[in-house]
């Protein structure tokens, strides 16, 4: 492919043929969203049915998920293990969730400033993976979850581009003979 250099996570193609042999357009390109590509842009393709499809089924998941956890809650009931433990479990999956919630929608705007203490919730995430469903599903009614990250970083990749490819200094020079 065309891809000649990377500009805040936006790969730049400066406007050679693709495999297939038709040309690309110049400059960066849009980081795919997962389940709307590059949809999100312009709103088109399908956009408002994948963002509908989308909170549906994270809501399904978060729904199946709940019956789930409480089939494993009356198992612990089943085994006999003591109110104490009981409420432990269900205060350690509704602190989970809230945790998981926060993070995942505070994701959808902002880059994390350190990606290790990032990673390192990531234990918590799973946990509390109820939250991160609602969280996604609640972000669909405002936007494919990440656009509006997603779209400041495309059109700053693209406000640099347009700045250098309009530099005069950067323009070729003819070769002397």
């Amino acid at each position: 492919m065309g891809n000649a250099g990377i500009i805040d996570g936006m790969t730049e193609n400066k406007g050679e043929s693709d495999a297939v042999g038709g040309a690309t357009p110049a400059g960066p390109r849009p980081e795919a969203i997962r389940f709307f590509g590059t949809t999100w842009v312009d709103h088109d393709g399908g956009y408002a049915l994948r963002r509908v499809g989308a909170g549906i089924g994270a809501l399904v998941a978060a729904v199946a998920a709940c019956f789930v956890l409480r089939f494993a809650y009356e198992g612990l009931q089943l085994a006999n293990t003591g109110s104490f433990v009981n409420v432990l479990v269900v205060v350690m999956f509704a602190i989970c969730s809230a945790m998981a919630f926060r993070k995942t929608w505070e994701g959808f705007s902002t880059r994390p400033a350190d990606p290790d203490a990032d990673r390192s919730l990531q234990g918590l995430k799973a946990i509390g993976f109820i939250g991160s469903l609602l969280a996604y599903c609640a972000r669909t009614f405002v936007e494919a979850p990440g656009e509006s990250l997603h779209r400041k970083e495309y059109e700053a990749a693209l406000a640099q581009w347009t700045r250098r490819k309009n530099n005069p200094a950067t323009r070729k020079r003819p070769k002397r003979k």
